[in-house]
């Protein structure tokens, strides 16, 4: 489920004209994870912060807090940062409506947006924000979005073989490229 969500949001905000960026961009093991995600942060505006995956692992029984962890990086940079650094605008995402304060309470009163765990529903919320955050008029509907996204899930599979790939093999960038390939041959 995580990564049919995470693939929707990316195809929506390569859709809406921006770049989707993620610390699994650059494999580079003499660099330290959270290194890329502050250098990604601090070149980034605009930040999407789904904090939906804190379920228990079932191996060390203990929750994921990596996301919530990105978010408050994000909202520092945002706070104590340079003036180019408050400009700063996210969104915050979970599955359930103010579930969030179960986990993460310091947030309530933050404007959370639920997906309820469906691509058609993050794709409409993203979309919906970036539209609002960035004042782009030419963004097109969460609905075109939406059916754009189901042309091309079902095209995948396609466009992998083409590139000999499997669906499976994908990296995120691979899913980035292909994404990116498909946009520009389909206006």
């Amino acid at each position: 489920k995580f990564l049919k969500i995470f693939y929707a949001i990316i195809f929506t905000v390569f859709d809406c004209g921006f770049n989707a960026r993620c610390a699994l961009e650059v494999s580079d093991s003499s660099e330290v994870r959270i290194n890329k995600i502050f250098k990604i942060i601090d070149e980034c505006r605009y930040g999407i912060h789904d904090i939906s995956r804190t379920q228990l692992d079932h191996t060390t029984n203990l929750p994921r807090f990596n996301m919530p962890l990105e978010l408050g990086m994000f909202l520092g940079a945002k706070r104590f940062g340079s003036k180019e650094q408050k400009r700063k605008t996210c969104i915050i995402l979970d599955k359930e409506p103010y579930r969030y304060q179960c986990f993460i309470s310091d947030i309530a009163g933050q404007d959370i947006q639920a997906h309820g765990n469906k691509e058609s529903e993050v794709i409409k919320v993203v979309r919906n924000w970036l539209r609002s955050s960035s004042g782009r008029v030419t963004i097109p509907g969460g609905r075109e979005i939406w059916n754009r996204h189901k042309l091309f899930r079902s095209e995948l599979p396609i466009l992998c073989k083409q590139l000999k790939l499997t669906i499976d093999d994908i990296i995120f960038n691979d899913y980035v490229n292909i994404v990116s390939m498909w946009l520009q041959c389909n206006p």
